[in-house]
């Protein structure tokens, strides 16, 4: 067995690794984009918030393993996600917060970030209260969907509100590709808040194998922070931010992993992304680079929809996939946790280069 102080200098190395390989790849997105040298002022609060999030991890994650704040794995899963049961979960609470609060002093306190650290902490709390739930009665069943709903579009609301309130008119048109412009008025307020529900709760199925939603998170981040970088610089910041919490979170969440990041991370990650797609005017490059959140979204709702669809007379229906979301029916299907999480990585990151082409 690895002592404390070889896992800590193999998880450091991991994370010099990824963060040349993450401010490498936004150089050649940079590139793509059609400009040199924005990264100069990207990968400072990336590296920042990334050794900072991985030095408080090693404190904080033997302190929830200390509380006994473990994992509660659900027993329809993957069997091989038992062992599982009783790691330390919402890794969140220090890799976000050390995030935003670098965003936020290196902005200068900018209004804009302000406000998607707002949204960001607030939906983090909304994943906080239902882990605790889940942790308190000892069950994978938190917060009730209804509740967990109503609590993210009243949040959703209140940052459309703001949006309105300092945007103007001009939030209410999409940007579509080739310079077509998309006004959709009113309805931009039903498809705001819908956006920044539904990709908190993609984000949040996509976590469920070691690595995964931090690494694919901080990939699209890293492409958002590129895109947003000409016209929102500080959102840009806020964004390289964030990105390097989830960094810092994997030196502590790679397979096998040390802690897991809770509906407290997931989704909170969810929304930040959606609120930097909203209030950045950049929507349609969102949805491309969130297009692997949708699919595991789509896998479960195609498997409930199937499943009912087929019922019997004794109730029980036929499954689509073997499992859902989706990385759970690879899982089924052979593939190794870290073969998915290295597909998915560069699933995101094609989809990320996408994005910067068609923007």
């Amino acid at each position: 067995m690895l002592s404390s102080r070889s896992l800590n200098l193999s998880g450091m190395q991991l994370l010099v690794g990824l963060a040349i390989a993450l401010v490498g790849f936004a150089l050649v997105a940079d590139r793509l984009a059609g400009r040199v040298g924005q990264m100069l002022s990207l990968t400072p609060p990336l590296l920042v918030a990334a050794f900072v999030s991985a030095g408080l991890g090693c404190w904080v994650v033997p302190a929830l393993r200390a509380f006994k704040l473990g994992q509660i794995i659900r027993e329809d899963g993957p069997q091989s996600h038992l062992k599982k049961a009783g790691t330390p979960t919402m890794g969140a609470i220090f890799f976000l917060p050390t995030a935003v609060l670098v965003a936020l002093l290196w902005t200068g306190f900018a209004p804009s970030v302000v406000a998607l650290s707002a949204l960001t902490l607030a939906y983090g709390w909304i994943g906080w209260v239902d882990d605790w739930a889940i942790i308190r009665v000892r069950s994978n069943k938190g917060m009730t969907p209804r509740m967990k709903l109503a609590l993210q579009v009243g949040f959703a609301l209140l940052f459309c509100l703001w949006l309105a309130c300092t945007g103007g008119t001009t939030i209410t048109t999409v940007v579509l590709p080739f310079g077509l412009m998309l006004p959709l008025g009113f309805l931009f307020w039903g498809l705001a808040v819908f956006t920044l529900t539904a990709e908190s709760n993609a984000v949040n199925l996509t976590d469920g194998v070691d690595g995964l939603a931090g690494g694919t998170v901080a990939i699209a981040l890293l492409g958002l922070g590129v895109i947003v970088a000409p016209t929102h610089p500080e959102v840009m910041v806020f964004c390289a931010a964030l990105s390097g919490g989830c960094l810092g979170f994997l030196v502590h969440n790679r397979n096998p992993a040390q802690v897991f990041m809770g509906n407290t991370g997931s989704t909170a990650l969810g929304g930040a992304l959606a609120a930097v797609g909203l209030l950045a005017g950049a929507l349609f490059p969102l949805l491309v680079l969130s297009l692997l959140f949708v699919v595991e979204t789509v896998s479960v709702i195609i498997q409930v929809s199937y499943y009912k669809a087929t019922k019997d007379t004794n109730g029980i229906g036929k499954r689509f996939f073997k499992m859902s979301p989706y990385h759970n029916h690879l899982e089924l299907s052979g593939w190794s946790e870290t073969q998915i999480v290295g597909m998915f990585y560069l699933v995101n990151a094609v989809l990320v280069m996408v994005a910067l082409a068609l923007h």
